[in-house]
């Protein structure tokens, strides 16, 4: 099962770097679960876009500013430039975003942009690009998709890679390629709470971290300021965009504590806002604090707001007339596999796409809406790399054939899941918003004590041990750097 292009993920960036392929290249989609479990189907508030020349410096400046100035400013202007070919051409293949009536884009505001520049389709603008991008790929006659195909190792060999994937009753599939994309999203899963779907564990990461690529500032993590305030370990995300059409943050007494901190108030950054959040919650011993967009008309409400209305209406409240509990959660990776702006990564031929990629362009602190955006413009930039190359390239036979392969996970028994709420544990209590360096340095010890574990125990090689595996190695990663940037 021999392929030109093999793509692992398949989010927003994973499908628009298919559909972006040359039609003559075969190309494989490898999803870990189904189409739909990913973070992009999450994504709620929009896409932020400069359409108009005119508006290019200002997004360019607003992203800077969250950034702390230590964005890559070369891929950061590609991005904005890029943009509007990337919003046509999802207009083109039928998504619909909200138009007032006269036809017009409706743009919204969000923490750090200093205009209205976000583009969106209510408040599931992820779930409704994933859709299409779903179709689109689907129909298309170049490129195959397997569900529920989890990819735990790839090797190169000369100028192809194998990749080898468990698949249905721990059998496992084995392709080879001449160009590897892995576009396999987040790390969320290394923490007891984030917003992240389940299959967030930075599988891609490991596997590129393994080939032996460079990993850049793992230790960017984003905390999303305001998550449902709920028992659940996969926090249900209220977007930006409420405080963006006005909502406040306020303490158990309706009091907007916001202004104590950043003259923005609840429009400040995320990482200011969840700092903020973290500092109010442990100087008033709270366990949440509120957003309240109760003051807005309910309609207006309804209308903008319908997946966020209709979650917090099945737990008991009703954001119209109530104040909905918040708290900051692990959010979104800015770090990851170091590429240059055509996606590649420091291994030939291996390319590295969407949140699991370290493109610069969000420095320290990712501007709100800017992961869509950055997830388009660096996928399609990287299928037009590939297929650039592949044209050029002389050599494009296989000397050997590779096979599907029925065989089954080894090893005798299996992984003690408690190590999974180890990690969890660890991350949580070292690296929540701020560093705690004295966890991180024990985190570090217990991690390295579950990968000897890992080795030595004889574990069925399963999707769960591999998971496990992957979270060690993330997490190492994450505390090590963290630790390297005190000193």
């Amino acid at each position: 099962m021999q392929y030109d292009v093999i793509i692992v993920g398949s989010g927003v960036s994973g499908l628009y770097t298919s559909i972006n392929l040359d039609s003559n290249l075969s190309v494989l989609v490898l999803s870990k679960s189904s189409l739909e479990n990913n973070n992009s189907n999450l994504a709620q508030g929009g896409i932020a876009a400069a359409l108009e020349e005119d508006e290019e410096q200002d997004h360019i400046k607003d992203t800077l500013i969250a950034g702390n100035y230590k964005n890559n400013i070369d891929n950061l202007k590609l991005m904005i430039k890029e943009a509007k070919k990337d919003i046509e051409k999802l207009i083109s293949i039928g998504v619909e975003f909200d138009k007032d009536k006269q036809g017009n884009l409706l743009k919204t505001l969000e923490g750090g942009h200093s205009r209205k520049r976000i583009i969106h389709h209510k408040d599931a603008t992820g779930k409704e690009v994933l859709s299409k991008l779903i179709q689109v790929a689907t129909e298309a006659e170049n490129i195959d998709i397997i569900e529920n195909a989890f990819v735990y190792d790839a090797c190169k060999i000369n100028d192809s890679f194998i990749v080898s994937a468990i698949y249905e009753d721990n059998k496992v599939l084995k392709f080879r390629c001449r160009y590897l994309v892995l576009a396999t999203g987040g790390l969320g899963k290394i923490y007891k709470y984030t917003t992240n779907s389940s299959i967030a564990t930075g599988d891609g990461i490991a596997i590129a971290y393994l080939l032996g690529a460079k990993i850049s500032n793992l230790n960017l993590i984003q905390f999303h300021p305001t998550a449902l305030c709920e028992e659940n370990e996969e926090r249900f995300l209220i977007s930006e965009a409420v405080r963006g059409e006005g909502a406040h943050l306020v303490d158990q007494n309706g009091y907007r504590f916001m202004e104590l901190y950043d003259d923005r108030k609840e429009l400040a950054p995320r990482d200011i806002v969840s700092l903020s959040i973290l500092k109010e919650m442990k100087r008033k011993n709270y366990k949440c604090v509120y957003l309240d967009i109760s003051h807005k008309d309910k309609d207006f409400i309804k209308e903008r707001f319908p997946n966020i209305y209709k979650k917090c209406l099945d737990i008991g409240i009703d954001i119209t007339n109530e104040k909905i509990p918040v708290t900051p959660v692990q959010h979104y990776l800015m770090g990851g596999i170091y590429v240059n702006k055509n996606g590649q990564t420091t291994i030939n031929r291996l390319y590295a796409v969407g949140e699991c990629s370290y493109t610069g362009v969000h420095g320290n602190n990712r501007l709100a809406s800017n992961s869509l955006l950055e997830c388009l413009v660096f996928s399609r930039l990287a299928a037009r790399h590939i297929s650039l190359r592949k044209r050029k390239c002389l050599n494009n036979i296989f000397k050997e054939d590779i096979f599907k392969e029925d065989k089954y996970c080894i090893g005798i028994n299996k992984i003690n899941f408690n190590y999974k709420k180890q990690i969890q544990d660890i991350m949580q209590r070292a690296y929540f918003i701020q560093l705690d360096v004295n966890s991180a340095i024990h985190g570090i010890g217990v991690i390295d004590n579950i990968l000897n574990d890992l080795k030595e125990l004889n574990y069925v090689k399963d999707i769960h041990f591999y998971e496990i595996r992957n979270m060690c190695i993330v997490s190492k990663l994450i505390l090590q750097e963290s630790i390297r940037n005190v000193k």
